[in-house]
């Protein structure tokens, strides 16, 4: 029995993303935008605050830890408080928290006061992504998540190159409070926005807060993290500034693991592993943001300190790398909701993978066209990487289960990206070390009075020496990608069925 052609076109029309869904999104990216380009943009101006609040580089790079620290304190209790007060009001109240906290940045009167305030910031920029993520799937339904989480992976590839952009020129052209500022009418637009557009929430609360649990993640994932972003500065993992946070944190993860699984309702549902392809797709996410976030720091620190780029000609030098994700992101999205994630993340894996091999060749005079050659088709391999691989782990959860996954996979995200942070810079940091000559070389950018100390043959071994010392760090990272393709393979490779149980999502039209 053949389907008659009007079905089928009303089959193929209710597939498309309708008017109603790409205006959620717009909305969903704007907020993530803010929230996303927010950390990477102070980190252009962290020797900015050192010079203006008179403090160190390690104080003044808090106002960096803290908002990293309060994102991660946050992010668990998403998935919670999405089911109890619903996703519109919470995401209305996410979006407050960080305006308000971005104006009390802007207003700082010392490094103290900065900190304080980024951490506000970050308690509602920690809630923006996991909460943008429930309700664009909730809006699009099971048979389209791969193409709505195509459109929220544009500001997570975009943050890193265009922070580096905005916050120079900001910083250049004005001064450092407008990096903060600059969220103000941004953030009204979208409260607006998002208070017109979303569609009208009726949570009805039925589960109890899990405190115990609050007691245990929250703080167990900030020690954690604070122990882990401590290494680079400490230069070594024996440091008590590392290890005793970090073993703290551990303990108190591990106690909520056992209380998680004996309890009914915990803050974290890690009964969701028990579904196969989020289990994969964690995996996967864990060893790719690993490598991704890693090696995400490598290329602006060599363009700045091998090759004497400003920060903002390092910013538009990796810009092709966005390109080329952009490219490829909504063709990996339509590709999923047909076929499945499994082709499209080992096809984005193996490709990126090439890459990031090409750059453990990386000399101190390494032609620009050919880096940014490299760089563009890491770009295609990336935009078939990273979402497709959050579809694989929201695509077959229950319309019930999808602001839990969601939580689970932002606090996978951040936890494995400090990760991958912290072991390629003490790598690059060992390698420099050993080279003496590298160090000094990479010093005369900064310091001109080196620059006419030393001479000119022994500076330019220094500067091969510190090239070799990032191109030994990123094969870390090639590793690190090829090991991603062991649990890519196992991720569906069929266009998903529809989960079990649906809770009949509203559909918007």
């Amino acid at each position: 029995m053949t389907t008659p052609p009007d079905t089928k076109a009303a089959d193929a029309a209710d597939d498309k993303l309708d008017i109603g869904v790409f205006k959620i999104a717009g909305v969903v990216v704007l907020g993530a935008i803010m929230s996303i380009l927010d950390v990477t943009v102070v980190t252009v101006a962290i020797p900015t605050f050192q010079h203006d609040f008179n403090t160190t580089y390690a104080i003044a790079a808090w106002s960096m830890t803290g908002y990293t620290l309060a994102l991660a304190t946050v992010i668990p209790l998403t998935g919670w408080a999405a089911d109890r007060f619903g996703t519109k009001r919470l995401y209305m109240m996410a979006l407050v928290f960080f305006v308000i906290g971005s104006v009390l940045c802007s207003t700082a009167w010392n490094i103290e006061s900065l900190i304080a305030f980024r951490v506000i910031q970050g308690l509602g920029g920690g809630m923006l992504m996991p909460l943008g993520m429930t309700i664009m799937t909730h809006a699009a339904g099971p048979t389209r998540i791969g193409r709505v989480m195509a459109v929220l992976g544009v500001p997570m590839l975009l943050g890193p190159i265009g922070g580096p952009i905005l916050g120079g020129w900001l910083i250049d052209s004005f001064s450092w409070h407008w990096i903060f500022l600059i969220n103000l009418p941004i953030g009204i637009i979208a409260l607006i926005l998002a208070y017109t557009i979303f569609p009208r929430d009726n949570p009805e609360p039925s589960q109890s807060f899990d405190f115990l649990g609050m007691l245990l993640a929250s703080p167990g994932l900030a020690a954690f993290l604070f122990g882990v972003s401590s290494i680079p500065g400490e230069g070594t993992i024996k440091s008590a500034k590392v290890l005793i946070p970090a073993i703290i944190g551990l303990a108190l993860l591990v106690a909520f693991v056992f209380h998680a699984l004996r309890t009914e309702h915990p803050l974290i549902e890690l009964r969701l592993f028990k579904n196969q392809s989020l289990r994969y797709a964690v995996m996967t996410m864990t060893l790719f943001a690993m490598a991704f976030f890693g090696s995400g720091l490598l290329l602006p620190s060599y363009l700045q300190q091998v090759r004497g780029e400003s920060t903002l000609a390092a910013g538009l030098l990796i810009a092709p790398q966005g390109l080329g994700a952009m490219l490829t992101m909504p063709i990996a999205g339509r590709l999923v909701d047909k076929i499945g994630p499994g082709k499209i993340v080992l096809t984005g894996i193996s490709i990126m993978a090439v890459s990031m091999a090409a750059l453990t060749q990386v000399k101190a005079d390494t032609p620009y066209p050919l880096l940014c050659g490299v760089l563009f088709v890491m770009g295609l391999g990336m935009g078939c990487t990273m979402m497709p691989t959050m579809t694989a782990a929201i695509q077959t959860l229950t319309h019930g289960e999808v602001a839990r996954g969601s939580t689970l996979m932002n606090i996978v995200n951040q936890t494995a990206g400090s990760i991958g942070t912290a072991t390629i810079s003490v790598v690059l940091t060992t390698l420099l070390n050993h080279r003496p000559e590298a160090k000094m070389a990479i010093a005369s950018n900064y310091d001109p009075r080196v620059a006419q100390q030393v001479p000119a043959p022994v500076l330019a071994q220094g500067f091969d020496q510190a090239a070799q010392a990032f191109a030994h760090t990123f094969v870390v990272a090639t590793v690190l990608l090829l090991a991603t393709l062991i649990p890519a393979f196992f991720l569906p490779r069929t266009k998903p069925a529809a989960p079990a149980s649906v809770d009949a999502p509203a559909v918007v039209h």
